[in-house]
């Protein structure tokens, strides 16, 4: 058995075996060498002017996160203080930008903009293990862990050796280091475990082991990374008592 810690909290998780780690990830990693009001014109007399737009605060912040359509922001729950929203690029495409906002009581407020990567082939709605596709949806952020200790996050904390990875990524890239630092995304998993727990609620078909790991300067096969001082930022900013959640997916879906 092993043991996470978070504090003075201990629980008792499987251990596993490294296959299923490298697997797991969405599987984020190759076992082998292997991101108005305007106005219109006034039909009127002659010299007629447009009325001018009407004057907005900078200072008042979005009471909806940017970018979200209705479809999006209705899965947003009403509760959540605090969201990671990764915009991929394209469907198709492996490149995305993060940036996490806070809700205050005059709306959400932006965090930097980070550079991200996705999964391979870039994004779907239904994924499926091996579709080296990243899910598109909204999760909740419970659960972290990493082969390094803990930089100092509120979530639960794995600290364990089962986090250690190695040979190479898409682009030849290694991907030893990708692990130091991950926050498991609720997707097909068991929130309140480990990120290496292998429980899959929609069955081993559908993926898992999704994470927001350490980016290897390369596409992942399911993952969302991020530069390792952008990994440690997250993991020191997210808080549990704000019920953070991950928004991700290619612009267009993200705007349905």
């Amino acid at each position: 058995m092993i043991t996470s810690t978070h504090g003075a909290v201990r629980r008792p998780v499987a251990v596993l075996a490294a296959s299923l780690v490298l697997v797991g990830c969405g599987g984020g990693a190759v076992t082998s060498s292997d991101q108005r009001p305007g106005t219109t014109s006034v039909n009127g007399s002659a010299g007629a002017s447009p009325a001018p737009a009407p004057h907005v605060a900078l200072s008042v912040a979005p009471q909806q996160l940017p970018g979200l359509g209705s479809k999006t922001w209705a899965k947003v729950p009403p509760k959540a203080r605090q969201a990671l929203v990764v915009t991929g690029r394209g469907k198709n495409s492996s490149t995305s930008t993060a940036v996490l906002y806070e809700r205050t009581e005059s709306g959400w407020h932006a965090g930097t903009s980070w550079p991200a990567h996705n999964a391979l082939r870039g994004w779907t709605d239904h994924h499926r293990a091996g579709d080296l596709r990243s899910p598109i949806g909204v999760y909740a952020l419970t659960d972290a862990g990493g082969l390094r200790p803990d930089p100092g996050t509120s979530l639960p904390y794995d600290h364990s050796g089962g986090f250690g990875i190695g040979g190479t990524g898409f682009e030849g890239e290694p991907l030893a280091g990708s692990f130091d630092y991950v926050v498991a995304i609720n997707y097909n998993r068991q929130a309140g475990t480990t990120p290496l727990d292998w429980t899959r609620p929609l069955g081993a078909g559908r993926g898992g082991g999704t994470w927001v790991h350490v980016d290897h300067d390369g596409p992942t096969q399911g993952c969302v990374s991020l530069r390792k001082k952008h990994m440690k930022e997250l993991l020191r900013a997210l808080d549990p008592d704000r019920d953070p959640v991950i928004v991700m997916g290619d612009a267009a879906a993200l705007r349905r």
